[in-house]
C-alpha cells in the first residue's frame, strides 16, 4: 500500500457568471502550470453537491509525498509562476479563495 500523502486543500468560490471561465482556467491553465513541479504528485478537484450556501463550491486537493516536498513547492518557481498568472488573469476579481489548509495523515483504512 502506498504511503498516505500530505494534502494542501484549497476552497474556492466564484461568481455564478464566471463558473465556466473559472473551471476552464483552473483545469486547463492553473493546474497544468502547478503540475510542472515534480513534487506535486496529484491534484483532484471537487464540486459541492446541493446548495449548502455556507460551504465553498469548489475544493482542490493537492497531494505531496511529504512536508519537505510541500515546503519546496511553496518556494518553487512553478508555484510563483502559477500565483502570478492567477493574479494577472483574475486581477478584476471574479473568484475568491475562501480558505486553505494543510493536513497530514493519521491513519488510512481501505477495503
Amino acid at each position: 500500500m502506498a504511503k498516505a500523502r500530505i494534502l494542501n486543500i484549497v476552497a474556492t468560490e466564484c461568481l455564478p457568471k464566471n463558473d465556466a471561465k473559472f473551471n476552464k482556467w483552473y483545469n486547463e491553465v492553473h493546474i497544468p502550470m502547478l503540475m510542472k513541479f515534480k513534487g506535486l504528485k496529484k491534484v483532484t478537484r471537487y464540486q459541492l453537491t446541493g446548495d449548502k450556501k455556507e460551504s465553498a463550491k469548489y475544493l482542490a486537493f493537492y497531494e505531496f509525498d511529504g512536508k519537505e516536498a510541500l515546503e519546496a513547492y511553496l518556494k518553487s518557481p512553478e508555484f510563483a509562476a502559477g500565483i502570478g498568472e492567477m493574479q494577472e488573469t483574475w486581477k478584476d476579481g471574479g473568484f475568491d479563495i475562501k480558505w486553505s489548509a494543510v493536513y497530514e495523515p493519521i491513519k488510512t483504512w481501505e477495503r
